[in-house]
């Protein structure tokens, strides 16, 4: 029998790979105001840091001098018509989703990406349609690694925080884990950077695919 009687998700990089779209948006965005583009790897790397990961890519230095608020709305607005053209959902996660659900094991999903382009993203994944949660990055205040998304999510599900793994492939991640008294695991299958040190991050569990949380969940 499974310690875990629950698992809360983050969403990209960690259920869907979405950095092939969201790479494709920022290509737009720095194309449009003169920057060479991201290569797919490099997107990859960094898709998990968001609208900054994705251009301080290529601006580096040049991203804290200057006004990108014209660039984010360019590469927003360019995701929001292209949201899931190249979009996967990761190997084994169809698996999983199955196994939790055939086994009455409650899941969630808790990511930081805004409301208003996770809720129409996870429509067209009737899978992942099937979580109790969808807490965004904008439901409350604070997105993660603030507990309060956590805390929400464990009362969503309906279980208390230390009965529930999160999983996620970001050190906010298991930072938001440990600040809501859960165990965490850090999906390495994810967006990792070559200079990202998972086993520093303080997870309970080090995962390089998605069927690895399946005995962990009692699977």
């Amino acid at each position: 029998m499974s310690q875990y009687q629950g698992i809360l998700f983050d969403l990209d990089g960690t259920l869907l790979d979405t950095a092939p779209d969201m790479g494709a948006a920022a290509n737009v965005a720095l194309r449009q105001f003169g920057y060479p583009e991201l290569t797919p790897a490099i997107a990859s790397q960094v898709s998990s840091h968001g609208v900054n990961g994705l251009l301080g890519a290529v601006m580096g230095a040049n991203l804290a001098r200057t006004d990108i608020l014209p660039m984010r709305h360019h590469l927003l607005d360019a995701y929001r018509q292209a949201l899931s053209v190249e979009t996967r959902l990761f190997h084994r996660v169809e698996d999983l989703i199955s196994g939790l659900d055939g086994a009455g094991i409650p899941w969630g999903i808790i990511t930081n990406k805004p409301g208003w382009l996770t809720e129409p993203l996870l429509d067209l994944w009737p899978s992942l349609d099937r979580a109790r949660c969808r807490i965004a990055g904008d439901t409350f205040e604070h997105p993660k690694p603030h507990p309060k998304p956590m805390m929400a999510g464990a009362e969503a599900i309906g279980l208390d925080p230390n009965q529930i793994l999160y999983v996620g492939d970001a050190e906010r991640d298991m930072q938001a884990a440990q600040a809501a008294g859960m165990a965490g695991a850090v999906a390495l299958w994810g967006y990792l950077r070559p200079e990202d040190q998972p086993q520093a991050w303080g997870g309970d569990h080090l995962c390089q695919c998605p069927s690895e949380l399946m005995p962990l969940m009692g699977l």
